[in-house]
Parts: structure tokens; sequence; C-alpha cells
């Protein structure tokens, strides 16, 4: 039953970083976009993501009840060492929901759109940001447990530049996922080179942080190539997801719209397989060698045993609800 609540637990997060992450991702289209095709981004984007962006965080709550129901210490300890940046995090995906309501469908227009506008594109570029320090800080050895004043337990555990380095390259993922996405909605053909323009755009930013990524890791002494390429999961991992980026650069030129969506989504699960693995299962590095374990550090047997059983059956319910829900607007774009 454990491993069926840690199964639950990863794809949850891997949904919400594929789902989500094109969710914010729209913002960040519509933030980087030339102000004069930013209004047709904004449009384009709304017609995508319009009907089930909410539906998106159900991952993200499936993962924090999880944490919270199975894994207390994990979660305790997250909840209190790291808690500016989830709170940073939490308060971006606030008001980020409320602009994107009240830019849509307050009953008066005025010069309050636009600072809807902006509240709505700067969020999403600081959610998924923080949601990188998050991941970042759970692996850098900066989380001390002893720590005795205020910047050691509750600042230097995340504020640190390789934290903001893969904070910055979750940004350029969730953009890189919205506009692959967003190629395949659109039919206009100018409006297609536009987003695959943009596409191209963030896989070079991407690639641009990536490096990034590495040489903050080497600074802070964090050894991501030895925990990446040491094992041969990590180099088969790496390996397939610069063959399907390959792929998927010379398939955007063609707009096939299933192949560049499941090839970008096999990309990241790539990427996260690599960066993940190597640790399970350790989900928290700590300072002086400890580590927070989904094995050693789970609750007893019968909470989890619980735990997976509404796990299970809840899926019966959800996922088909979620499928029919999104094969309801496809059809209605359709008919549309």
């Amino acid at each position: 039953m454990l491993y069926i609540v840690i199964a639950f637990l990863w794809v949850s997060i891997w949904l919400y970083l594929l789902l989500g992450g094109a969710d914010f991702g729209a913002g960040i289209i519509e933030l980087v976009s030339k102000r004069e095709n930013q209004d047709r981004t904004r449009q384009t984007m709304y017609r995508a993501i319009g009907p089930v962006w909410e539906a998106n965080h159900m991952w993200l709550i499936i993962a924090i009840v999880i944490l919270f129901v199975g894994f207390p210490r994990i979660y305790t300890t997250m909840s209190i060492f790291i808690h500016i940046p989830l709170t940073a995090m939490l308060l971006g995906i606030i008001a980020r929901g409320t602009a994107f309501v009240f830019r849509h469908y307050d009953a008066v227009e005025d010069h309050m759109q636009h600072v809807y506008n902006r509240i709505f594109v700067y969020s999403s570029a600081i959610t998924p940001f923080f949601l990188g320090i998050i991941a970042a800080s759970t692996v850098s050895r900066q989380i001390d447990l002893n720590a005795s004043d205020f910047l050691s337990a509750y600042v230097y555990s995340w504020l640190n530049i390789f934290g903001i380095a893969v904070g910055l390259f979750t940004v350029c993922i969730c953009g890189f996922l919205a506009t692959i996405y967003i190629i395949g909605e659109v039919t206009d053909y100018q409006e297609k080179q536009h987003f695959i323009h943009i596409a191209k755009r963030m896989v070079l930013a991407a690639f641009i942080m990536g490096g990034l990524v590495f040489l903050a890791a080497y600074i802070e002494q964090i050894p991501l190539i030895d925990w990446i390429f040491g094992h041969w999961v990590g180099n088969v991992a790496i390996a397939a997801a610069s063959i399907s980026l390959w792929i998927l650069w010379r398939s955007l030129e063609q707009g096939r719209a299933i192949t560049i969506r499941l090839l970008a989504g096999f990309q990241v699960s790539m990427i996260l397989l690599a960066a993940t693995y190597i640790h399970f299962p350790n989900i928290i590095l700590l300072k002086n060698d400890e580590v927070l374990s989904l094995l050693h550090d789970a609750g007893p047997s019968s909470t989890m045993e619980a735990l997976a059983i509404a796990l299970l059956v809840g899926s019966l319910f959800i996922l088909p609800a979620l499928f029919y829900l999104l094969y309801s607007f496809e059809k209605r774009k359709g008919v549309d």
C-alpha cells in the first residue's frame, strides 16, 4: 500500500508540472509577447485554458493531502523551513486565479482590466518560479533542522543561486509547454508561426537556464552532474529527452498537434525522471547528510492502507470525470 501512495504522489507532481505548468505558461507567453500581439495571444490562451484551468490545481491538492496524511514529518518540515516560498507560490496561485476571472467576467471594463492583466501575467511567472525554488531546496542540503536563527532556518534554506536558477528553468519549461499546447489549438497560419517562434525561443531559454542550473550547482557544491549522469537511468532519460527535442523541433513546422504535445510531455517527464530517480526514496536532503525518506518517514501502516484505498477509489470517480471534461470542451471547439 505504501508504494501505491508513493506512486500517486509522484504522478500528481508529474501531472501538475505538465498540465499546471502549461496553464502557468499561458500567462508567461502573454508576458513575453510583443505589445501588438498581446491581445491576440490573450484571446487564444483564454480559448485554450479557460474551460479547464482550475482543474489543474487538483493535482497539487492531491500531492499536499498525500504528504499531510501519509508523510506528516515531511509535510511539517517543508511547511516550517520553506514556508516563505510556499506562501509566495500559494499567493501567486490565488492572485492569478482572481485576475483571470475578473479580467474576463468583470461587469465593467475600465482601467482595472490593465491591472488584472498585469497581475495575471506576473503571477503566472512568479508561481512556477517559486515552485522551482521549492524543488531545489529539497535537494540542496540547505535545510537545517538545528538552525538557531531566523535567516538560517527560514531564508538560507531556499534563497541561493541554485534555487533561483531552478526557478528560472521551471518558468521556461512552463512557457515551453504552453506554446506547444497552443500550437495545436490555432488554425491561422500567421498565428501558428507566431507561437512556433515563441516555442523556439522558450526552448533556447530553457537550454540556457538548464546550463545555469548546472553552473549554480557547481558553485553551491551540489553534485548535480553525478546525480543525473552517474546512473544509467539518468543517462537514458537525458538521451531520450534530447532525441525527443530534436524530433519535436523538426515537427513544429508541420504543426502536428498530438505529436508535438506528446513529445513535449515526454521530454519534460524524462527531465523529471533524471532529476529524481537517483534520490528515491529520499525526498528531502538535509544538512549534515540527514534525509527524509518516503519509506522510513511514512505514517503508520493502517494510515497508509486507508490512504491508498481512498486514492484508488477516488481515482475511479475523478479520472473519468476529468477525461469527460476534456473531451466535452474539445468536442465543443470542433463544433464552434
